[in-house]
């Protein structure tokens, strides 16, 4: 039976967000450590998200909305606007710093925002690795078309087909859209031609509309659920739309505070300290402010 993850609700001033991951019941879903539903959510003209600079290490972000947008500035220099469909994908290696805020054009107006902002854990041999971000376009994804089932392949690999986004472990991450009726069949990973059965998958769905069944039990909109090691398939009971996420199981799972993945308590405090003594790289043109060391 499917294990439901329940959201850790946050109010950021009018402002919803639902922090699915980590949750006490389990950490991570393959390589993702952190899993955020932002909205949805109608700001007036003159408000919208402004997320201040801060520091990453030893994880990669990805950005996806389905409504709104955001704009991505990084100490790389890279000044990024991001739309529906769209993939940011920010890996901060050794370190990195990055602002999330909106263009003047948008807060200007009444606008929404509706999406998801997801952190994925580094594998240990690759944390110290150069930063790097990378755009994508939703028409360079690849779009899989089959019977009542419409799935964008948003990063990974699924299906016998491979998302130009530069993922660091084995992983998918799926966007789907789904007639009442339609089947799903659980992605699997065979990681450098392994056997499957020495490889551990992990699963997840996160339902944005609609409802599923897998096997007996229903889930519904708003809901993450973790699927057993013997559930195979996706039904879906109404049109729906859904997530589907997981990846290879790691083997180590690295510590997480704040914005930093670490595998030591050293380097971890190494950061804490390089971000609290200013000696992160900034951001052309986005420097007057930061968000403190908590």
């Amino acid at each position: 039976m499917a294990t439901l993850l329940e959201a850790d609700k946050k109010d950021l001033g009018g402002f919803s967000v639902a922090r699915i991951l980590p949750n006490p019941i389990k950490k991570m879903v393959g390589p993702f450590i952190f899993f955020d539903h932002m909205g949805p959510a109608e700001f007036k003209p003159g408000d919208g998200i402004n997320v201040r600079p801060h520091p990453h290490i030893g994880l990669s972000t990805l950005s996806y909305l389905f409504e709104g947008s955001m704009l991505h500035r990084d100490s790389l220099g890279i000044v990024q606007e991001i739309h529906p469909g769209d993939v940011n994908w920010m890996t901060a290696g050794k370190g990195i710093v990055h602002s999330e805020r909106q263009s003047l054009e948008v807060k200007g107006k009444t606008q929404r925002l509706n999406g998801i902002q997801s952190w994925l854990a580094l594998p240990r041999h690759k944390t110290e690795i150069e930063p790097s971000f990378q755009h994508v376009s939703k028409h360079e994804l690849p779009n899989i078309h089959r019977d009542k089932l419409h799935l964008r392949l948003i990063a990974g690999e699924a299906y016998g087909y491979v998302s130009p986004v530069r993922t660091h472990s084995p992983m998918f991450y799926l966007d789907i859209l789904a007639q009442a009726g339609a089947i799903v069949d659980r992605p699997s990973i065979d990681p450098l031609g392994i056997d499957q059965a020495k490889t551990s998958t992990e699963c997840a769905v996160y339902v944005q509309s609609g409802i599923l069944t897998i096997g007996e039990q229903e889930i519904l909109a708003g809901d993450f659920a973790l699927l057993d090691d013997n559930e195979t398939q996706i039904v879906s009971k109404s049109s729906s739309r859904f997530l589907l996420l997981g990846g290879s199981k790691f083997e180590q799972e690295p510590k997480l505070f704040w914005n930093f993945v670490a595998y030591d308590t050293e380097r971890m405090e190494a950061a804490k300290r390089q971000w609290r003594e200013g000696q992160f790289p900034i951001i052309p043109h986005d420097h007057e402010e930061f968000i403190p060391l908590p």
